[in-house]
């Protein structure tokens, strides 16, 4: 028994800790009530998406379709200032950004948008501003994506995996989109030719063990040609396991049909990678889409991107990654954004994202909690940051920072020969604190 609670009530001190664990809560219960999400807001996106309909003179059962969704995509300002608060200036920059960078929205996300609201998070991930154009910082490709293709079509950064980028379409083109520069006019999936000789690639270097389908949007193929690739990987025996980096349960949640899933199903193992950003994302459509693909037997995790004014707060990605779960997917990665030219507006500190973090650990449960991912420059692979909770490393124990930020004493002996009845070293038996300017770490 530790000393600290020797000769008490177990009862008596198991509730004083409850008690302490619920009011280390309180603020975020007070502050989600502020947080709006897409299952509490679905009433008001219902009546949006009626008005959407009705200015195009869609029915409900074109409305469900996706490949409506793709053909009715909002593309200028004069059909967007029909749905959402726009000024003549706001044409005006929306216009001049149109002309250099390619933009467009789903029926169904801009349905999403609040039309009064300049602020709004849907709004800001879909809408051109003028700093896309006018900010002369970042890279257009900071990834070096270019010097890391050995093969068409291929993108290979690390020794057992590879992507291969299968299109340039997206259902709706993100104002942060990390390849911007491969968006153009023409959306179009890449040429037979190139993908055949990507799976040449891949049958010839036996090192390969899983490969992504991405873009783009990996889904924004057709049924069919998700199939072949499936198919050709299937026969690929090196190959274990098969990825989808997709949006649409986000963006087109319509994507994810019967069919679409039937052909998963058939090839598992099979992992997909999608990108909620915020709690409005999570919509009943988006969580049938997510719940249809977990039920074929998908494993499905997210890849949020920290961006600013929309989840560089501790509230909000907490919310975020409590609903992911709800409805079936793994809070995977938070990136924190890559410097793509156009793109500064959304850019934060690293020290925000590593305050989320230690926000997030111990205060809700492990399976939310992502790992914070820093892309280190010119293509040399993702790179997890933590907040430290080695504080130093003796001969024979640890020092270790909870996450209360309790410092303590941890016996890392591999043998005790008297043992203790715990493992935490007791006050009297701590070595010496480290003398000034030294950190405790051998």
């Amino acid at each position: 028994m530790s000393r600290e609670f020797k000769g008490k009530d177990k009862r008596v001190v198991s509730l004083q800790r409850a008690e302490q664990l619920k009011k280390s809560i309180l603020d975020y219960h007070q502050a989600r009530e502020k947080i709006s999400h897409g299952f509490k807001c679905w009433p008001e996106i219902l009546k949006r998406q009626e008005k959407i309909k009705s200015y195009f003179g869609a029915t409900d059962e074109q409305w469900h379709d996706w490949h409506w969704q793709l053909r009715n995509r909002i593309k200028s300002s004069q059909e967007l200032r029909h749905f959402i608060d726009l000024t003549e200036q706001d044409i005006e920059e929306i216009d001049l950004v149109g002309s250099h960078f390619c933009w467009t929205i789903s029926p169904y996300y801009l349905s999403l948008m609040e039309p009064g609201n300049r602020e709004d998070p849907i709004r800001k991930q879909a809408v051109p501003v003028i700093n896309e154009y006018s900010c002369p910082y970042g890279e257009e490709d900071p990834m070096d994506e270019e010097y890391t293709s050995p093969a068409p079509a291929v993108t290979r950064r690390y020794p057992d995996r590879l992507i291969i980028n299968v299109t340039n379409e997206c259902a709706m083109f993100c104002r942060h989109c990390q390849r911007r520069r491969n968006i153009t006019e023409i959306s179009r999936a890449t040429p037979r030719d190139q993908l055949e000789q990507a799976l040449d690639y891949i049958r010839e270097n036996s090192e390969i063990r899983d490969v992504l389908l991405t873009g783009g949007d990996g889904f924004l193929l057709s049924n069919k040609k998700i199939a072949w690739l499936l198919e050709e990987l299937e026969q690929i025996p090196h190959v274990e396991i098969k990825r989808f980096g997709t949006r649409t349960p986000v963006t087109l949640p319509s994507r994810i049909d019967d069919e679409l899933c039937a052909i998963l199903s058939r090839h598992l193992p099979l992992y997909v990678n999608t990108q909620f950003n915020h709690p409005m994302e999570i919509t009943p459509a988006a969580g049938e889409a997510c719940l249809k693909l977990a039920r074929t037997g998908v494993a499905l995790g997210n890849q949020a991107v920290l961006l600013k004014g929309i989840n560089n707060d501790r509230y909000v990605m907490r919310k975020l990654n409590q609903e992911l779960l709800k409805i079936m997917v793994r809070p995977y990665y938070i990136f924190h954004a890559k410097k793509v030219k156009g793109t500064s507006h959304f850019w934060t500190r690293v020290e925000e994202g590593l305050e989320i973090m230690e926000y997030l650990r111990g205060y809700t449960s492990g399976l939310a909690i992502p790992t914070f991912i820093l892309n280190a420059p010119h293509g040399y692979g993702k790179t997890p940051l933590l907040p430290n909770y080695l504080v130093g490393i003796g001969p024979d124990y640890l020092k270790i920072r909870t996450w209360e930020n309790r410092v303590m004493y941890y016996d890392n002996r591999e043998y005790v020969k008297e043992p203790r009845g715990d493992h935490v070293i007791r006050e009297e038996d701590w070595p010496p604190a480290p003398k000034a300017g030294q950190s405790g770490l051998c």
